[in-house]
């Protein structure tokens, strides 16, 4: 008991007035969201070989990579590569390689290359070796594309059912811009997307849902107990309360992903990174954007203010 206080994250009983900046919060997240956009058309994702095509091959040289000899190696064989860096280590080499017309003229650039490797630095060893065609690319983007579009619709229909309408509404719009200012973060990082990063936009949005969900349960209950309160003091109130366990869950989340970012090596980085990135996202979002829609749709439907004055009602004269 006594070390409960110093463990506890966010003081009991706070006032602070969230709603107050319920116009800069949406002009910002409306900011970051466009400067996402911008970036999704120019430069664009960095496609991965799942979405984009092609070999990719993953290599192990006996001392630090000599970049310079292994270009003029492949170059000499006839490889055309899309690009050959660092992954990892030192010692460890990524080689892209275009996607070829079928599974035999894959093999054949298989073969060119770890002979270019040999010649480059003699002792280098392929550990991996991957190869997508175009048409199994496109069609998993396609199915990408559709696991995103599916999953905000089965939100909005859970939070449809559960809540009202103007829950649904501020949910929905409020992940959408999550959504967005993540694909903005991995244009502009130019991590690689593909399948994982679906895996993590994915696992991002339902987070940011569970957190969402946390404060529309609060308002909602506070909407029964104080019947009386203008929902722009009840909605501050909610997330005055819930506000603890939203920062302890975030922290634990973030704490948690931030090893795998720092040492997770170049496969689990981009994935942490982007958890990391929509941990922050998610969690400001349920206070500065998901509660201002939410006070905007629902403050005279939800709640009439306290202000507004009741209409007297007649009383019915005597039979």
């Amino acid at each position: 008991m006594f070390f409960r206080p110093l463990l506890r994250i966010v003081p009991d009983h706070l006032d602070i007035r969230y709603m107050r900046g319920r116009y800069m919060g949406l002009i910002v997240s409306a900011i970051l969201s466009t400067a996402s956009v911008v970036l999704f058309f120019y430069p664009g994702l960095n496609l991965g070989i799942d979405f984009a095509g092609g070999i990719v091959m993953e290599a192990r040289t006996p001392a630090p990579a000599d970049f310079a000899k292994l270009r003029v190696a492949l170059s000499a064989q006839g490889v055309r590569e899309s690009g050959v860096q660092r992954f990892g280590d030192e010692s460890t080499v990524a080689v892209r390689l275009e996607a070829q017309p079928n599974e035999a003229a894959n093999q054949v650039m298989v073969n060119k290359v770890r002979v270019a490797l040999e010649q480059a630095q003699p002792g280098t060893r392929v550990v991996r070796t991957d190869a997508v065609g175009a048409a199994v690319s496109s069609e998993l983007f396609q199915a990408g594309m559709l696991a995103l579009g599916l999953s905000l619709l089965m939100i909005l229909v859970y939070i449809w059912f559960r809540f009202e309408w103007q829950f649904a509404v501020g949910a929905v719009v409020t992940l959408l811009l999550d959504l967005t200012k993540a694909i903005g973060f991995l244009a502009l990082t130019r991590f690689e997307f593909d399948l994982v990063m679906i895996g993590a936009l994915l696992t991002i949005l339902g987070y940011s849902t569970n957190d969402k969900v946390v404060v529309y349960d609060r308002v909602r209950e506070n909407l029964r107990k104080y019947k009386t309160m203008p929902l722009r003091d009840l909605i501050d109130l909610s997330i005055n309360e819930t506000l603890s366990r939203t920062i302890g869950t975030s922290m634990t989340v973030f704490l948690a992903s931030l090893p795998l970012a720092l040492y997770g090596g170049s496969t689990l980085s981009g994935f942490a990174w982007c958890m990391l990135f929509g941990i922050v996202v998610g969690t400001s979002s349920s206070i500065f954007i998901a509660a201002p829609i939410l006070l905007f749709l629902g403050e005279h439907r939800l709640r009439r203010d306290a202000s507004t004055p009741a209409k007297p009602v007649k009383a019915k004269a005597p039979a």
